[in-house]
């Protein structure tokens, strides 16, 4: 299945043909976007560009051999393996006395994987702070295991639909935006997208949210 949410606009301009992207973390629909809290990014960049012209080349075609992102995070190939990857970046500076920080928001927490990695990132000092609105696997607070996590869960007006995943990487902070929940079928069996977030105005925002 196709979850992510992406356009590719391809205009030409006096600069000749250029690419503009958004990614987005709920569907493209005038009922939902009256009830739901998304959020989405439009941009101009060249890699991201390329990226998503490799994505729609992929999802229009089924050739997947040789497939490179250079920003975008796309599942079921690169998406998991990237998420495990910084949550064990996070350990391995927390144990370097650097300060592991991960903070995930999401509709549900479901994936086995990801919720052993939280553990350990726990066990080992990194502040762990989920916002979750559905169903979470990981439980905050136990003794030796999560005393590290904090989970809220927000309800309120309009459903809380927007998919963020921090890192503090040592001070060289990384935050994603998209499509995808930390769930095995959205990991594993979906297209999703993922979109780095480098400008420190919309970082800002982001933190403050």
């Amino acid at each position: 299945k196709t979850h992510a949410k992406v356009i590719l606009v391809v205009r030409r301009d006096y600069r000749g043909l250029r690419r503009y992207v958004h990614i987005g973390t709920g569907n493209y629909h005038p009922v939902t976007s009256r009830l739901y809290s998304d959020l989405g990014l439009l941009i101009y960049d060249k890699q991201i560009g390329q990226d998503a012209t490799e994505l729609f080349n992929y999802l229009t075609t089924g050739y997947t051999p040789g497939r490179r992102y250079q920003q975008l995070l796309v599942a079921p190939k690169f998406l998991k393996k990237t998420l495990l990857a910084n949550i064990d970046r996070e350990i391995d500076h927390q144990q370097q006395g650097r300060g592991g920080h991960l903070r995930f928001k999401m509709n549900a927490l479901e994936d086995g994987d990801i919720a052993k990695a939280l553990y350990k990132a726990s066990q080992a000092g990194v502040r762990v702070d989920l916002l979750v609105r559905d169903s979470c696997r990981v439980k905050p607070g136990l003794p030796g295991l999560s005393e590290t996590v904090q989970v809220v869960s927000i309800v309120g007006r309009f459903l809380e639909h927007a998919r963020l995943y921090y890192f503090r990487n040592d001070g060289a902070e990384e935050y994603y935006l998209g499509s995808a929940d930390a769930m095995k079928r959205n990991l594993e069996h979906r297209v999703e997208v993922l979109v780095p977030i480098t400008a420190p105005k919309l970082q800002q925002e982001l933190w403050q949210m």
